[in-house]
């Protein structure tokens, strides 16, 4: 065998060699795994990320609610805390497997909430129903970004299914100074 013919084989075993090697490698090294909650509707919810002040709808001083972003872009979390010392969280997710908006809220009373809905109109409404007193009553939450810097929520409940409605919570929400 010439010195050439050598050479090139060596050459060839030795680019087996890293082929071989740098596959095995690959199977190993982490794989990139997409993005999630990045579509537009998970944006959609976003105008209520903030530190906010609530006053109710006669300039009361309500609470405050901080609204953040935990788990990347895909949950809002709420942190309320009332002005007469009440306090609550929630979650609120886009659910894209149902195509709606999720919220489970809980607070230091026990009492719990499942909502679900959409945005809509520019404006977020979700909606759902509990049993109170042995009877079905459905509660309405409607968040509306007003201007910049403000979104308002009015709380609403039914109790004839949907017929007529009564507020139970009207919050203005500013930004709270610090």
């Amino acid at each position: 065998m010439s010195r050439l013919s050598h050479s090139r084989i060596s050459i060839l075993a030795l680019a087996l060699a890293a082929f071989a090697f740098t596959s095995a490698h690959a199977a190993d090294a982490p794989r990139k795994r997409p993005i999630p909650c990045t579509a537009p509707e998970y944006r959609q919810f976003d105008f209520w990320i903030g530190d906010w002040s609530v006053t109710t709808r006669d300039g009361k001083f309500a609470g405050t609610n901080l609204i953040t972003k935990p788990l990347g872009e895909c949950v809002l979390q709420e942190h309320w805390a009332g002005s007469q010392g009440g306090k609550g969280e929630s979650y609120n997710v886009y659910d894209a497997a149902r195509g709606v908006w999720h919220q489970t809220w809980v607070d230091d009373s026990g009492n719990t909430l499942l909502l679900d809905g959409k945005f809509e109109n520019g404006k977020m409404v979700l909606s759902g129903t509990q049993t109170a007193s042995g009877k079905p009553v459905i509660n309405r939450i409607t968040w509306t970004p007003v201007k910049p810097g403000e979104v308002e929520q009015l709380w609403e409940s039914s109790t004839d299914d949907g017929k007529t409605w009564t507020e139970q919570f009207l919050g203005i929400y500013r930004p709270r100074k610090q």
